[in-house]
């Protein structure tokens, strides 16, 4: 693990704006504080040596075709906008992450690489990359920032794809409507970059941001993620998008493609969805259909709020407590999305790794874990949620009566208010994150393990507490059995939650991250036999997860692969994102199916 000497000599994280990616000045000490703790848990060199001729070839291309291809590119786009993927790979950290594999490697990681990353910086330029791809048949994999770590990052699900980065130099907030509360904003606008521009204008307008501030505001939407105020569902408050479809066309969605006077943008366009005919926009999110350059997105006027976090004592009241939630949730008495966490997630917040609390490499013990917990301001207790109301006193009272009569009919549940735990506390981060103020206090429970690196398990379940215990239990059992602890997270979206439970593993030890992949596995499968199916993956889980949305022998995927063939004939746009093969790669290996990932990646088993 780095010295202590060495942690002081790491270089400063990029500062936004000058950087694209890079962290607001306001962020600094505590960006520093965060690098540190998890390089103070580091054992991996920077790179390991890479194998065979470089940059690795997609499928189908030969070197001669793809040096004449990488040429090309470069005389249309400028030499400086297009970088062969033929250094050493390297891992970084959540704010200098690559765009080149996936930083979370769980497979090798220089399996799941691309070739060669381009820089667009303008819609026009998406296009002629996409014209290009299609003319040298070039598989390209588009991302906004590559920062959905646990899902993939922006590694290419097809190896040696391409990289389309639109983060780099389209990242521009193009407009902000402070009467309606919308803007409009390019794939490189990030949480903190949006937060930031919005503060300069002085509006009263909130963003809704996720737990981490680095993402990009588009791609996490049209990856449909989720934030934690009344503006959580991030796909169901976008407004409008602008997409390049594989061909190289483009087209507006909604009433943007109803042209506006004299050449201008429709002035509808951020204020209602959709357009006449066909609601299209669905079919660009989690998608290879398209790549969307311009969203609008709805923003919330600011308001006063209080937020509380509320303890239970026992492991088996979460069936009561989901019960609970949920006509408080339908009534609109909880004002946000909120959050259901184990009490592991308290002691994994606070920066310390696993073996501050317990020295074993099995879960940590349930005893272990309240023991510390009873010392902490969450006290003994098996969960905590965190919760949020908003709007003026005597609504915001009114709201917290209820919630506490409620939550009150579990026995020993314990109420409490930021200004009850010290400054340091979570809950003070989610006080922030509640009220629209990117953080990043949520990366601390990455120095849980050396080189920790996290799997989502995302599954869906209606809020209710039988439907939750069959999820919690096969999740819990096979983390057990897989050697992994568990972190649970229920998100609340009123009818129906998102249950989020991360596989902490080390990405130097591949024992874990062969169990981390067997665990994800059976999770898959078991939950799906339940009926319960994920909202969201990782690029080595998207064909197993697509299968199991099988009804009707595969009817949704054959109307996927009728819609991808039409849209994309040669098959160049993201091949195989969200388990979506074009007929150019379909039936060749290409599938990652449980047990694949003994024998190939990417085909070579074909």
């Amino acid at each position: 693990m780095a010295t202590a000497d060495a942690l002081t000599d790491l270089p400063p994280t990029p500062l936004f704006p000058a950087t694209h990616s890079g962290i607001p000045e306001r962020y600094v000490e505590q960006c520093k504080e965060s690098k540190a703790r998890i390089y103070s848990n580091k054992t991996l060199p920077p790179s390991v040596p890479r194998a065979g001729e470089l940059p690795v070839l997609p499928p189908d291309v030969d070197r001669d075709t793809f040096n004449k291809a990488i040429a090309e590119l470069k005389e249309s786009l400028g030499k400086e906008h297009v970088e062969l993927n033929d250094k050493p790979l390297v891992d970084g950290w959540y704010m200098e992450h690559p765009n080149t594999h996936d930083a979370f490697h769980v497979v090798e990681q220089s399996e799941l690489v691309s070739s060669a990353t381009v820089y667009p910086g303008s819609t026009e330029e998406v296009q002629a990359i996409v014209r290009w791809a299609n003319k040298f048949l070039i598989p390209v994999f588009p991302i906004s920032m590559g920062r959905n770590l646990g899902y993939g990052g922006a590694a290419p699900r097809l190896r040696g794809s391409v990289i389309i980065d639109l983060g780099r130099r389209m990242k521009k907030v193009l407009k902000i409507d402070g009467q309606n509360a919308t803007c409009i904003v390019e794939p490189g606008v990030t949480y903190f970059a949006l937060y930031e521009e919005i503060q300069k204008t002085g509006l009263p307008l909130w963003i809704d941001t996720p737990d981490v501030g680095g993402g990009s505001v588009l791609g996490n939407c049209v990856d449909r993620g989720v934030g934690y105020t009344p503006y959580g569902d991030h796909f169901a408050n976008h407004c409008g998008m602008e997409v390049v479809l594989p061909s190289g066309e483009l087209v507006r969605t909604g009433m943007g493609a109803l042209p506006g006077k004299n050449g201008a943008d429709n002035p509808s366009w951020q204020a209602f969805q959709h357009a006449y005919g066909p609601s299209v926009d669905g079919i660009f999110s989690q998608s290879n259909f398209g790549i969307v350059t311009k969203m609008g997105m709805w923003l919330m006027p600011e308001t006063e709020h209080q937020s509380y976090m509320i303890t239970f004592p026992k492991e088996e009241d979460f069936e009561q407590i989901i019960d609970i939630i949920r006509p408080l949730a339908l009534n609109r008495i909880l004002g946000n999305i909120p959050q259901l966490r184990s009490v592991i997630q308290e002691l994994a917040v606070t920066g310390k790794p696993k073996s501050h609390f317990y020295q074993g490499k099995d879960p940590v013990p349930e005893e272990v874990i309240r023991s510390h917990a009873k010392n902490m301001p969450c006290g003994d207790c098996a969960w905590v949620f965190y919760g949020t109301v908003y709007g003026p006193e005597e609504t915001r009272k009114m709201q917290l009566d209820v919630i506490r009569q409620e939550f009150a009919k579990v026995p020993g549940s314990k109420f409490i208010l930021p200004q009850d735990v010290p400054e340091d506390h979570y809950l003070h981060a989610r006080v922030r994150i509640c009220s629209g103020v990117p953080e990043l206090r949520e990366l601390d429970w990455l120095n849980w393990k050396p080189n920790c690196a996290h799997l989502a398990f995302s599954p869906i379940t209606p809020t209710k507490g039988e439907d939750a215990k069959i999820v919690h239990e096969l999740v819990t059992r096979l983390h057990k059995k897989w050697g992994f602890d568990s972190l649970p997270t229920w998100c609340v979206s009123g009818r129906e939650m998102h249950y989020i439970a991360e596989i902490l593993f080390d990405r130097a030890d591949e024992d874990e991250k062969r169990r981390a992949i067997a665990c994800m596995r059976e999770m898959i499968a078991e939950a799906a036999a339940q009926g319960y199916g994920e909202y969201r993956t990782h690029l080595i889980f998207m064909d197993q997860i697509a299968r199991t949305y099988g009804w009707g022998d595969q009817a949704l995927m054959r109307l996927n692969e009728t819609i991808k063939d039409a849209l994309d004939p040669n098959g160049i746009l993201a091949p195989g994102r969200a388990g979506i093969w074009p007929k150019r790669f379909r039936g060749r290996g290409f599938q990652l199916l449980p047990d694949d990932e003994k024998t190939a990646i990417n085909g070579t088993n074909r």
